[in-house]
């Protein structure tokens, strides 16, 4: 299945805003996560499609914005409902575009096209902490760390394509069992008789731990000694480029046939 094109095709910024609570409000969230992970990964662009979605999830919180305790938990439920939108691109669309490559150099590709879009992400966010208004779990980190647990999980969907470990079932079944591996920053794990691991208590619960580390970590990083767009920045650039690399290596140890030059 090709999932390239898969979400939202025009601008979110053509989207109007939806009401608090409104259903719509879900899909909304996956549509803006989609355009983030698949455009060109500017500042500029980052911040405008970030606000959008800061915007849509304040909205969705009636102002309330997040705890430290619900955090996790809240974005686990929006990480698992946005992930099986995400545009993954499948092998033959990778073949596509990057003809004659072997598989690390596609997946070298890959990881410094991610890192370059966390860190427009980072960047983005890190302008709004110059201003002394963001408590902490602001909505806007939030936003930031639900734009980049989507940049990583489709990085790590597709990169297990380039390698041929593609998760079996369904694009739901499979981008959960991503989500997984993104939470557990390994490989998909298969249950008995080679099935993907269904959304449960420990899966939403492993996701919550992980989010919740993703945006301290983000909050610590626009701390005192670092400030601003260049901080945020380096600190997304840093993670993603570090989960790429982790992912990459335990996949070609994994890949069947060893490492083929061409695939």
């Amino acid at each position: 299945m090709d999932l390239h094109r898969h979400g939202a095709d025009k601008e979110t910024e053509d989207v109007e805003p939806p009401a608090a609570g409104s259903p719509k409000s879900g899909r909304d969230i996956a549509a803006i996560v989609g355009e983030i992970v698949r455009g060109d990964p500017t500042q500029q662009r980052s911040g405008r499609l970030i606000s959008t979605l800061a915007g849509v999830l304040r909205r969705q919180r009636q102002g309330r914005g997040y705890g430290v305790r619900s955090f996790g938990q809240r974005m686990a439920d929006e990480v698992l409902a946005v992930a099986p939108r995400l545009p993954v691109r499948d092998l033959a669309t990778l073949r596509k575009q990057f003809p004659g490559r072997g598989p690390d150099q596609v997946a070298d590709a890959l990881i410094e096209g991610a890192t370059k879009a966390s860190a427009a992400v980072g960047a983005a966010v890190g302008v709004w902490a110059l201003l002394p208004i963001a408590p902490l779990f602001a909505v806007e980190v939030a936003a930031e760390t639900l734009a980049v647990a989507g940049i990583e999980i489709k990085l790590i969907a597709e990169l297990h394509e380039v390698y041929g470990l593609r998760a079996p079932g369904s694009a739901v079944d499979r981008m959960t069992a991503y989500t997984a591996a993104w939470a557990d920053r390994r490989g998909v794990v298969l249950a008995p008789g080679n099935l993907v691991l269904a959304v449960g208590p420990a899966l939403r619960r492993r996701l919550s731990r992980r989010l919740a580390r993703r945006a301290g970590r983000s909050v610590l990083s626009l701390g005192p000694l670092l400030s601003g767009a260049a901080a945020g920045a380096l600190a997304n650039r840093r993670e993603t480029r570090r989960l790429g690399r982790m992912m990459r290596a335990e996949l070609r140890r994994a890949s069947p046939g060893g490492n083929p030059r061409a695939f």
